[in-house]
Parts: C-alpha cells; structure tokens; sequence
C-alpha cells in the first residue's frame, strides 16, 4: 500500500486549498494511506474526512521545534513513500529533507530543497496566464497523477449539516465580514451600508470565527435591517461551510471563507480591496463573482497578504466601491 503525506501548516485558507491534493491523490491511489500535517487549530477542517489516514498536528504556539523534532519522530516511523511539502520554509523544509521517505518532493525556493529527491520550480504564471495555487500545488504530483489540478473539497458531517439546518427555512445569504489584514478587509461602515439595502425576502447570517465576533456584534447593532443574526464564534469551519453551502449567495473577503465556498461549491461573491485574482488565490466555485474597485488605481495591489493599514492612507481600493455593485450580485 503506497503511503502519502502532505505537509501544509501555513494559514486556514491555504490547508483548504491544499485539500484538492487529497483528491487527486484518492483518485489516482484509492487504496492508499493519505495522511496530511497542518498546525494546530487547522486539524477541525478534517473530522472524519472520508480519505484521510491520519491528521497529523504541529503546535507552533507552544514548544514550536521540540514539538516539530517529535513529528519528524512520527513520520520516519511511518515510512511514507512520498512525502509532499507544498509550502517554502525551512521548518517543513526540514521534515521533508529528513523524513527518510522514499521521495521527498517540494517546491524549490524552499531552503531545504537540495536535499529533496524531486524539487519543482514554484510558478506564478506559465505565460499564458497567472496560475492558481491549486495548480501550483498541483505540479508537485502532476509526474504521477495528471495534468489537471483538483478543486478543494471539504466533507461536512451529517451532524454538521443538522447543526445548520434550523437556518434553512428561509432564503438567505452569508457574509463573512473579517480578514486578518485591514487592506484585505471591506470596511465595516461599507458592510453595514450593503446590509441595509438587502431586501429584506433574505435573512443574513454573519460568519466568522470568535475573534470576529466584535465586528459581527458592532455590524448587527449598526444595522436598520432586522433580518441579521450574528453566528461568527458559534459554527465550526465544517458548519459554516455546510451553511454557506445552500446560501443565495456568501459574501467574503480574500479570506479563508471564500476557500470556504469553494470547497462545496456554493455560490459566492468576492470583495478586493488591496490585492487582486490574479495572486492566485481567487474563487473556485462555479457560480462566483468578484467585485472591485472600478477605478484605476495605481497603487493597487500594494501587497500579496495585505497591510495592517493603508500605505497611502486613503483605502480607496475598498473605499470606492459601490453597494450597487454587491447588490447586482443577488439578481444574477
């Protein structure tokens, strides 16, 4: 039985996407043991995925190197055939290089690279136009897989979709209102502006994770529209993608809930404030949207992540975009 195991410990966002590994994987190898490293607090999108062996966990918050020296423990004990490291640090760089696996592959502007058996040159663009991160990662398994990048995939339980069924009784939408970047994150005045003009046949459902709920609450309590319940803090990543799953339409930054919608393919519109598609981080479901400025500013993008605050102190790429523009989206 061939032995997998992806390495993926950057942010939430980044571990959904890598999911369209494991299907691919599990179409080429149904019988084989896919096993997949996050950090800690990630391991919640996996509970009883359907083709995953084992959900390995690296706690970089607390004994961060010892905790890493007994993973590396772990996956030598393991004896993995491949081991496939999609991200560029040295921590996983590290495991990698050193997991005695049978092939270690990874991208090569890791710093452990030379010592990988294949390392693949990390693409932007293939010339013709700029790739997505699933098929940037894709090209790490292409050699034994195929040509095509899978799209991220996650599994809801049937108690997750229990969970969110007493708000399925009417139409509704979601919107997912933080980001952990302020340049990346449509203001919050502008939610609340966009939220007051909804006609009021939909309830809305604010997501997002307990950290968020400050925003949520302020949004809820400076909105005149009546139809608004705050679930930011009160749904795990599974229930807030079952939810989103069967919404007229979710409504996300260029943040993990868009990766969200993506991975059950519900419907979703995306707001850009700072950054662009074009990164490679844009949305995968088949009905999705993107809204943005439709000036042309010069200074956008400013940054691939984001900024704490506006480098030019104006924030007109979140700024000048319209309601009119998120409205039209629940028309089409």
């Amino acid at each position: 039985m061939q032995k997998f195991l992806i390495i993926q410990t950057a942010f939430i966002g980044d571990a959904v996407l890598a999911t369209g590994l494991i299907e691919k994987l599990h179409t080429f190898y149904p019988t084989a043991q896919i096993d997949f490293l996050v950090r800690k607090g990630n391991e919640a999108l996996f509970t009883n995925h359907p083709f995953l062996h084992t959900v390995l966990i690296w706690n970089k918050k607390q004994s961060k190197y010892k905790h890493l020296l007994q993973l590396l423990k772990q996956i030598r004990k393991t004896k993995y055939d491949k081991v496939i490291n999609v991200q560029r640090y040295a921590a996983t760089g590290f495991l990698t290089a050193f997991s005695k696996a049978k092939e270690t592959i990874g991208f090569n502007k890791n710093p452990f690279s030379f010592l990988f058996t294949k390392k693949i040159k990390h693409v932007v663009s293939d010339g013709s136009h700029a790739l997505h991160e699933i098929e940037r990662n894709h090209i790490l398994i292409q050699s034994f897989t195929d040509n095509t990048a899978a799209k991220p995939k996650l599994y809801p339980s049937e108690k997750d979709e229990e969970a969110v069924s007493v708000y399925k009784n009417k139409l509704y939408i979601c919107i997912a209102p933080a980001s952990v970047w302020f340049t990346k994150q449509f203001p919050k005045e502008k939610w609340i502006e966009f939220i007051n003009q909804i006609p009021n046949q939909f309830a809305v459902y604010l997501l997002g994770a307990p950290s968020d709920n400050d925003l949520c609450e302020h949004i809820l309590a400076s909105s005149t529209n009546s139809n608004i319940i705050n679930l930011s803090g009160k749904l795990n990543y599974l229930q807030s993608a079952a939810l989103m799953k069967t919404a007229i339409m979710n409504f996300v930054n260029d943040s993990a809930p868009m990766h969200f919608a993506s991975s059950v393919n519900a419907p979703v519109t995306a707001v850009y404030c700072s950054t662009i598609p074009a990164f490679g981080f844009g949305p995968l479901s088949n009905k999705h949207l993107i809204i943005e400025t439709t000036e042309n500013l010069s200074c956008r993008p400013c940054g691939l992540h984001g900024y704490k605050s506006c480098p030019q102190g104006h924030f007109k790429c979140a700024l000048n975009i319209k309601t009119e523009q998120l409205l039209a989206t629940l028309s089409l």
